[in-house]
């Protein structure tokens, strides 16, 4: 015999085939499990309801079974106090720590049930004290945990929500559905659009995480029109992004994009423009010294638009916004997505999973890219909440901005 629980998730556990995950993932950790009660709803709309006694081998299986079913949205019925242990190293969680999910979350702590902070994915949770004697909960990365920290530890006493799915986003199919061709694209765009709106109109910032794909995709004209119009608050990119837009803004792309008309030695443009803006200083006085006449960034700088650029060991350069220490570029995002209602994801697969990461499940988020393999390495990733749309990129961003911008005009 070993040791078991009884847990229960509700939803439309059969339409978005939630159920059938979650007996999958008991059978992946090994346990055994009997349905005890399942209630399909009477009406279509109506959700589902299931409650399932799990069981593994030994509690450190159940608890890693617990939290691995949290994913899915699936809570313990019987709830005690969240266990706490000290961490006792610096960049070291305890063993057996609640490894944390992007769902709103709540942890139980002297009978109490205290919400959670900034809900991140592949964390832990730290409890402190605040000023006013209050406890909190938070997440912290391993990065930055702190010897003596209070941190929980198991999967008792903690539950997590998953959000409704958006209503803008109802119709854009799922990471794990995928899109069929036949779908219109004028009909998602419009879709992402409304979604874009009501985040405004709500009082939400916009992030937009970026790739060198919008460039080469020709789409710099569109982004920049939606920058203009107030349709990008936060932009995450790498160096290849900006080195790029910044190339093409000095040098101009050529017919096959690999140097501009009647110059030589095309290839040496993606250096010379980096060593443009190291010699400015900043891509900030690059535009303010009148060294940068167009692009993305430029747009960015002029229009007083936060932006975030890490980078990664094939980097020229790099740029001198470019955070080269990953760990400090991890933190500069966690620092800006605050109050982010809506995140786009322009043809990038690692800052688009990177970023994916850090959001709360309750911010909708569109990945665009040509690559259908990028839509579902983000899903893999964990990112439920997001949507996919496979298609030409610049294509996207001259249909969106036709929709947004008024005065718009196609290049």
């Amino acid at each position: 015999m070993g040791s078991r629980e009884t847990v229960e998730v509700t939803g439309h556990l059969m339409d978005s085939g939630i159920l059938s995950r979650v007996l999958d993932d008991i059978r992946e950790y090994g346990g055994e499990f009997v349905i005890e009660e399942f209630d399909v709803g009477r009406d279509a709309h109506d959700p589902s309801s299931a409650r399932i006694t799990v069981e593994a081998p030994d509690d450190d299986a159940l608890q890693r079974l617990l939290m691995r079913l949290q994913t899915r949205g699936v809570n313990q019925v019987s709830h005690g106090d969240a266990a706490v242990a000290t961490a006792d190293a610096d960049g070291v969680l305890p063993d057996g720590f609640y490894a944390t999910t992007n769902l709103e979350t709540q942890v139980c702590l002297g009978g109490r049930w205290l919400d959670v902070d900034n809900p991140e994915m592949d964390c832990g949770l730290v409890v402190e004290e605040s000023p006013s004697g209050d406890l909190r909960v938070r997440t912290v990365p391993l990065s930055d945990v702190v010897r003596g920290m209070s941190v929980v530890v198991g999967a008792s006493g903690i539950q997590v929500t998953v959000p409704d799915p958006a209503p803008a986003a109802e119709a854009v199919a799922s990471f794990e559905g995928g899109h069929g061709p036949e779908r219109p694209q004028a009909v998602l765009v419009r879709q992402v659009a409304d979604g874009m709106r009501r985040a405004r109109a709500s009082g939400g910032r916009l992030l937009w995480v970026t790739g060198p794909g919008v460039v080469h995709a020709g789409g710099v004209p569109a982004m920049v029109a939606l920058v203009r119009a107030g349709w990008v608050d936060v932009l995450f990119a790498g160096n290849a992004m900006a080195a790029l837009d910044i190339e093409t803004a000095l040098y101009g792309p050529s017919p096959d994009g690999s140097a501009p008309p009647g110059h030589e030695h095309g290839h040496e443009h993606r250096v010379r423009a980096v060593n443009t803006i190291r010699r400015a200083g900043s891509i900030e006085r690059a535009v303010r010294d009148g060294v940068l006449p167009s692009g993305v960034m430029r747009a960015l700088v002029t229009e007083g638009k936060r932006f975030v650029l890490v980078g990664s060991v094939r980097d020229d350069g790099p740029l001198p916004d470019v955070h080269t220490d990953v760990v400090e570029g991890q933190r500069a995002m966690r620092a800006e997505i605050h109050d982010v209602s809506y995140c786009l994801m322009m043809a990038t697969q690692l800052y688009a999973v990177a970023t994916g990461g850090l959001l709360p499940a309750s911010v909708p988020l569109v990945c665009v890219d040509i690559n259908p393999a990028i839509v579902t390495r983000l899903a893999d990733r964990g990112t439920g909440q997001g949507r996919g749309i496979v298609t030409d990129v610049g294509l996207f961003l001259e249909q969106l901005a036709l929709e947004l911008v008024p005065d718009y005009r196609r290049g």
